[in-house]
């Protein structure tokens, strides 16, 4: 049997045909049978066959075949990294749900404007200021929007700046425990800067899109992205 026989069977066991091999039934069925790429335990086999059937007289280029198996191995490396990635991803989608899932009965800070009263009276909550503010106010109104107290906050930095209220109107008397409305003024001396009030409330429901992050369902405020959650407590 000469070397070239030889190497096509081992190809053909292997189901890979060589370039210009004649293509019989049994070839064709071969082929049909098994892949046509070759995974690692197929390029050992392969390269041990050539190795065993090379000729003797003309031996096979080591710095070509040490390249071939170097490079075999970086797509093999590459390949399993590629698994262990999908496999971290998978995990970390798993923890995002399970996380949002532990909020249903905690209260969280979020862009909203109603708010309702605590146990002990009135709400905590915040602005975030898109740029720096010369004059900062907050102003609580009541569900028919009648204005029940407004909280000065002076000049403020660009970000978060949190305010308290007592659950005292202007005029001394109780506001009682809403829901309240929140309001935010704020100007740098010339014009109004943008930003938006964070008020708590409590986190209801968890909703688990098929795509997407999942949504919280928070009183007085509706359905909200976990990621507009700016503190939780």
């Amino acid at each position: 049997m000469t070397i070239s026989t030889t190497m096509d069977s081992t190809l053909d066991a292997l189901g890979v045909r060589r370039s210009g091999a004649a293509s019989g039934a049994s070839s064709t069925t071969t082929a049909a049978k098994k892949s046509d790429t070759l995974d690692q335990s197929s390029f050992l086999k392969l390269l041990t066959a050539q190795l065993k059937n090379q000729d003797p007289f003309s031996p096979m280029d080591n710095t070509q075949m040490v390249a071939q198996m170097a490079q075999f191995s970086s797509v093999a490396g590459i390949s399993e990294m590629n698994t262990t990635l999908s496999a971290i991803a998978t995990k970390l989608n798993g923890t995002t749900k399970a996380d949002a899932m532990s909020y249903v009965g905690k209260t969280v800070l979020t862009p909203g404007s109603v708010a309702y009263g605590r146990t002990s009276g009135g709400i905590a909550g915040a602005v975030e200021l898109d740029q720096a503010a010369a004059s900062v106010s907050v102003t609580i109104s009541d569900a028919q929007g009648n204005p029940l107290k407004t909280l000065s906050l002076g000049a403020q930095k660009a970000g978060t700046a949190s305010f308290d209220w007592n659950g005292k109107t202007d005029t001394g008397g109780d506001a009682g425990s809403g829901p309240f409305t929140v309001t935010l003024n704020a100007n740098d001396g010339v014009a109004a800067v943008s930003g938006r009030p964070l008020v708590w409330a409590p986190v209801q429901s968890v909703s688990m899109p098929a795509s997407g992050d999942p949504v919280l369902t928070v009183a007085g405020l509706g359905q909200i992205n976990l990621a507009a959650v700016r503190s939780v407590g």
